[in-house]
């Protein structure tokens, strides 16, 4: 009875593999649409995240200098030494970032430092179709 009984090989059946092919499917319908047509949103979140992580690189710029980087400096600051003054006292070797992103619209991000308070404003100009704000400017305001 052993040489006829057959060993059963583990494995999924057709019916099994086509029943998981069909709810990764449904949930293909169901979730795509909603991330697809959201792009805008998406470049959005992703421009508050760079101008949040620029932002604290120029507070660990401002701990380690005692002050922001002037306007004709600019954000190239954070990844090279300046050479036009005022000049950093302890800049940090190496730099404050890797490399300064650029928004998800392809455009550098716009740095202000009107030299007032210690306040400044780092922007993405955006889609420029007022998505947020008037002019549709994304910034740490």
């Amino acid at each position: 009875m052993n040489g006829l009984q057959r060993k059963r090989q583990g494995g999924f059946t057709l019916i099994e593999v086509m029943v998981v092919v069909m709810i990764l499917g449904i949930l293909a319908a169901i979730v795509v649409p909603r991330i697809v047509s959201r792009p805008e949103e998406a470049k959005i979140v992703k421009a508050k995240q760079d101008i949040s992580r620029v932002e604290a690189a120029l507070d660990l710029y401002r701990l380690d200098n005692g002050m922001y980087p002037s306007q004709q400096q600019g954000l190239q600051a954070l990844v090279t030494k300046p050479t036009i003054p005022p000049m950093p006292s302890n800049w940090q070797s190496g730099g404050y970032i890797n490399r300064l992103p650029t928004d998800p619209w392809g455009s550098e991000y716009q740095y202000d430092n009107p030299g007032k308070h210690g306040e400044i404003d780092i922007y993405s100009l955006g889609s420029g179709q007022g998505t947020e704000g008037e002019a549709g400017e994304i910034g740490n305001w």
